[in-house]
């Protein structure tokens, strides 16, 4: 399977067509500059994806490159078309800060016959994660929290890690795009991961 091409769902009964470009990225850590980034690479994305630690450090990490949590805070409230998962990073007082909801554990979106599942991936195994993300009828499970990027598919679901933005631990600051195309039978699914630097394609091994 190329993620870099499409993943081809079969329907049946479609009553739309819709053309859904979804931004993804992850673990900011407070980082304006490096969000600033994955904006301006996600920019004609309809709907933004985070996938948790949005604003502290944290104690096991260095300070990023840009910290202004204040910063931070302003941009996403500025921004009208984001969903949010919360990480173990992030705490009640975030929400305070935030205008929009910090989901947990679970973050389910419907974007017409596809069903993404968000969580950052720290409280249950990689193995249970997966099968609750299946169990909820999830066509694309999005994980965060370990800082290096995955894409790939088990069974019938799409694992999706964009990396973090800020403080990335394989060497590349990073998104991902997921284009959905539905049509009359059918769901095409394109999946890529960006370097918010350079703004080119990241291929994994």
């Amino acid at each position: 399977m190329n993620f870099g091409v499409e993943f081809q769902k079969n329907f049946y009964n479609i009553l739309e067509e819709i053309h859904m470009k979804i931004g993804v990225m992850s673990d900011t850590h407070g980082s304006l500059t490096y969000f600033e980034k994955a904006l301006d690479v996600l920019s004609d994305c309809d709907v933004l994806i985070h996938g948790g630690d949005i604003l502290y450090h944290g104690p096991r990490n260095d300070i990023p490159e840009g910290y202004n949590p204040k910063g931070l805070i302003s941009k996403i409230n500025s921004l009208d078309n984001i969903i949010i998962a919360r990480g173990n990073c992030d705490a009640d007082v975030d929400q305070m800060v935030i205008n929009h909801p910090i989901q947990s554990p679970y973050v389910m979106s419907q974007f017409g016959e596809t069903r993404i599942v968000t969580t950052h991936g720290y409280t249950d195994s990689k193995e249970d994660t997966i099968n609750k993300a299946k169990s909820m009828g999830a066509d694309i499970l999005i994980l965060g929290h370990t800082h290096v990027k995955e894409l790939y598919l088990d069974e019938n679901l799409v694992v999706l890690n964009p990396g973090s933005t800020s403080i990335p631990k394989d060497g590349t600051h990073s998104v991902a795009i997921i284009d959905i195309i539905q049509s009359e039978d059918e769901i095409d699914m394109n999946f890529n991961l960006i370097d918010i630097n350079t703004k080119n394609i990241i291929n994994l091994d």
